[in-house]
């Protein structure tokens, strides 16, 4: 029977400088990352001899006089104003409880979210009652950290139109070191999809909406069938998104866009061959380095 196989076709060798070889801001437990007294100890770090020491992998990062290292693959430790998608896990009084890739779940809170209608009033007792309507075990959201509690917990937030309940899409779930840091997490491709790009790792694909109804006050979901056309570009980017988390490229939207791009040439059922995944990645690697350059 013969085996399928293809080798990467393209392999360019990529210039790196010799700082990147020497890089000082990537660590490992017990490297040492300044002897300098002067500084003050932060999180994932320790003193040895007076030596600041790393006491898990991750990036140095210095603010002042303070120097911590933040680990590259660990839970998602939220800070307020980051966007996060989430699944519904219990419904309680006046809040939902919210898993989102966190230690503890999330909590959203009634007061929390904008009500159908869009209207601002009171929350009242026949909200609490209806809560199930709005929002039940297993839904998916989108939503903003709008606070943190003592413990660690996030407490979220929709009451912006473009937060709330998901409709049909596709969910992809990455670690939260490979979401990229930006103005915005909302993006609309040019491939026909759109993406949300949640801090958490949770990475939401789904075909991009028309006109939206705002009286939905974002509980509006789209039951209607999606187009082969945007299932097939819909499944291009989750396989897309898995070659680039596989080989730990910084996601966001240029370098998901870039890997569409170069995977046009390939059927989506051979997007997940590892040899078919090196070449995918190698190209959207160069076209960034070109950008940058």
């Amino acid at each position: 029977m013969a085996a399928d196989m293809r080798l990467p076709t393209i392999r360019k060798t990529v210039s790196l400088s010799a700082s990147a070889f020497d890089r000082k801001d990537l660590v490992v437990p017990g490297d040492v990352i300044t002897s300098d007294t002067g500084f003050m100890r932060g999180h994932g770090t320790y003193v040895d001899d007076d030596k600041l020491t790393a006491s898990v992998a991750g990036e140095v990062q210095r603010v002042d006089k303070l120097i911590c290292v933040r680990p590259l693959k660990t839970r998602f430790n939220g800070e307020v104003g980051d966007v996060v998608v989430g699944r519904i896990t219990e419904v309680q009084q006046k809040r939902w409880k919210v898993q989102t890739n966190s230690r503890l779940d999330s909590v959203l809170l009634l007061s929390s979210v904008n009500l159908p209608g869009g209207e601002l009033r009171r929350r009242s007792a026949e909200d609490e009652l209806t809560m199930r309507e709005y929002l039940q075990e297993g839904d998916l959201i989108s939503a903003e950290v709008q606070s943190v509690f003592l413990d660690g917990a996030l407490s979220l937030h929709t009451r912006s139109l473009k937060y709330g309940k998901l409709g049909q899409g596709v969910l992809v779930q990455l670690s939260p070191s490979l979401i990229k840091r930006q103005k915005t997490h909302f993006h609309n491709l040019p491939c026909g999809a759109s993406i949300i790009l949640g801090n958490n790792g949770f990475v939401w694909l789904y075909p991009t909406p028309g006109q939206q109804e705002e009286e939905a006050g974002g509980f509006y979901t789209s039951l209607e069938p999606v187009s082969l056309l945007d299932r097939e570009v819909i499944s291009r980017l989750r396989n897309c998104l898995l070659a680039l988390a596989a080989h730990k490229v910084l996601l966001y939207d240029t370098s998901v866009l870039y890997c569409y791009e170069s995977s046009l040439q390939h059927q989506v059922k051979d997007l997940l061959k590892p040899e078919v995944m090196e070449e995918i990645v190698m190209l959207t690697q160069q076209k960034l380095l070109e950008q940058e350059g």
